[in-house]
């Protein structure tokens, strides 16, 4: 079982590494193909790229697949939702409304 670590730890490394290097080029390449012709921006190093694809992981949060141990919250908005009656549910939904200020509630009180 250790000999197989061994051998999967420098594997796994390298692929970080060669990911990295080719999403930074894929970035660079793309933008230095559509953004400086079209609008005249300046075209980036392949560190500047490499930079820009970490700061859209960090702010869009891609390439990290599921979240095995929590639920989404849609799936737990559904599961709750099938749990109620149809009065609980509009009950719920009109308080929803009420709260973040759409639905006839609003305009009925602007009026005023």
């Amino acid at each position: 079982m250790r000999w197989k670590w061994i051998f999967l730890a420098p594997l796994a490394i390298l692929a970080m590494l060669l990911f990295a290097f080719i999403g930074g080029e894929i970035v660079m390449h793309l933008w230095n193909w559509l953004l400086p012709p079209l609008f005249g921006w300046r075209q980036l190093t392949f560190w500047q790229a490499l930079g820009l694809l970490a700061l859209c992981r960090i702010l869009f949060g891609g390439f990290g697949g599921h979240h095995s141990g929590r639920p989404s919250f849609r799936r737990r908005m559904k599961e709750r939702c099938g749990q109620m009656t149809p009065e609980e549910r509009e009950r719920f939904r009109q308080r929803m409304r009420e709260r973040f200020g759409f639905g006839p509630s609003t305009s009925e009180n602007m009026g005023q």
